[in-house]
């Protein structure tokens, strides 16, 4: 019996005395996410435990480095008080489609499924919580964590090959306990870090965690690795670090390393995504989807799932 068959035999047998019913919403809210994404074969999670790393520029590319090679993919977006991957794709004024099933994401780029806490959300408005935060500091992060499940209950993904997740830092979100429990059957984890050493230092600490909970880690991403200068593209260094090193004490493979490309990045801030792949930037992020692929489907291989 499959792990996912396990939970939902474990689900379905529980019994609730508290009068709220708020363990009776949230199993329900658990069983629903995984109904619905039982038609995406593979969901990988973009993390680093460090804010500012890019972990959004790193998702948003990746899936459209996977759509580049034929796949069908869906983007999640579920960063609550910075929520960023619309602008990105020059999706902002978008919004889900309320129907009967469920909301459905819109199509971007690509034909990228995107579902992001941006559609909710009026423009520049910050999120505020109502509550006793100041009496119990644990509050705070188990509403967002209820949000984000509700969130993820509500969405209708219908058949993907690959839905990359974009978490942010700091806040529940971020935490591996929460991955592994709100997205079932994680295929893994690509983390993102900068030749730092501080960012180094803390994403190593998110790894760790990672691993102690059994999420499987795909490899890291360097970003900011070097410079590139917007006028003769010659690539400098940026930070002193040495990711190379933090790898080959983690056993984890380094995908790859991307520079900081000022136009690069220009169009993705103004909603003009790169979707051609033979920029100089986007192939480095599709030789990394390229590996994230081979690793994926060896270890289908591996598990005697062909």
């Amino acid at each position: 019996m499959s792990q996912q068959n396990d939970l939902k035999t474990i689900l379905n047998k529980l019994h609730y005395s508290d009068d709220a019913k708020v363990v009776e919403q949230i199993s329900a809210q658990t069983k629903l996410v995984m109904a619905r994404m039982k038609g995406i074969r593979r969901k990988v999670v973009v993390m680093s435990g460090k804010g500012g790393v890019g972990k959004s520029m790193t998702t948003v590319n990746l899936a459209l480095a996977f759509a580049r090679m034929g796949q069908r993919v869906g983007l999640l977006d579920v960063d609550i008080n910075g929520p960023c991957v619309p602008q990105m794709l020059g999706m902002r004024g978008k919004g889900l489609l309320d129907t009967p099933e469920g909301a459905v994401p819109p199509t971007g780029p690509l034909n990228i499924k995107v579902a992001s806490m941006d559609f909710l959300l009026q423009e520049n408005a910050p999120v505020r919580w109502k509550g006793p935060m100041d009496l119990s500091p644990v509050w705070l992060g188990m509403t967002e964590m209820n949000v984000i499940r509700e969130f993820l209950s509500d969405m209708v993904w219908g058949e993907l090959d690959y839905l990359l997740a974009d978490l942010p830092p700091g806040a529940a979100a971020d935490k591996p306990p929460l991955l592994a429990g709100l997205i079932p059957d994680l295929a893994g984890a690509v983390v993102v870090t900068t030749p730092s050493e501080v960012a180094s230092n803390v994403v190593q600490k998110s790894i760790a965690y990672a691993q102690e909970l059994g999420i499987e880690i795909l490899g890291v991403v360097e970003n900011m690795s070097q410079y590139r200068c917007p006028s003769c593209g010659e690539e400098s260094p940026l930070f002193e670090g040495d990711t190379d090193s933090m790898c080959e004490a983690l056993g984890l493979p380094l995908l790859g390393r991307i520079p900081f490309d000022r136009n690069f990045a220009r169009t993705f801030d103004k909603g003009e995504p790169i979707l051609e792949g033979d920029n100089p930037t986007s192939a480095k992020y599709q030789d990394i989807a390229k590996k994230v692929h081979t690793l994926l489907d060896y270890q289908h291989v591996l598990d005697g799932k062909v």
